[in-house]
């Protein structure tokens, strides 16, 4: 499992809700979990590590909020890519998460502190986490 703190999964939702037109508009309200051992091809410098970001478009110059998971931050956790190769396999990739199936859950549970992720090879499951 993967987990992040939801504040600033939060964060994430709320600065793609204040891009400015056509941003906006084009914004497609879902989050990319990226599991990478590299660079995901849509960001702007490369970044290791397991974490979540807006797939929104950015104004220029604008750099996006990656909020990574507690077991895949590379500068906080030296085993993080055994964990991820362990939870995810050896692999890049990128799920798509649609943050309007997150929201409701964080407001029916205004206690939990993170968001749980966990993959399989067929599914994407979530929980909430009080810590």
């Amino acid at each position: 499992m993967f987990t992040f703190p939801i504040m600033a999964v939060r964060r994430i939702m709320r600065a793609e809700k204040r891009m400015p037109p056509p941003m906006a508009a084009s914004a497609i309200h879902t989050m990319a979990c990226v599991l990478a051992r590299r660079a995901a091809r849509f960001l702007a410098r490369r970044r290791p590590g397991v974490y979540i970001l807006s797939n929104g478009k950015l104004a220029d110059g604008q750099k996006p909020l990656v909020v990574y998971s507690a077991e895949c931050h590379p500068t906080g956790n030296p085993d993080w890519w055994e964990y991820k190769r362990q939870h995810f396999g050896g692999d890049d990739g990128v799920e798509f998460i649609e943050a309007n199936l997150l929201l409701p859950s964080f407001d029916r549970k205004p206690i939990a502190t993170h968001l749980g992720i966990q993959l399989s090879e067929n599914e994407i499951s979530f929980s909430l986490i009080t810590q």
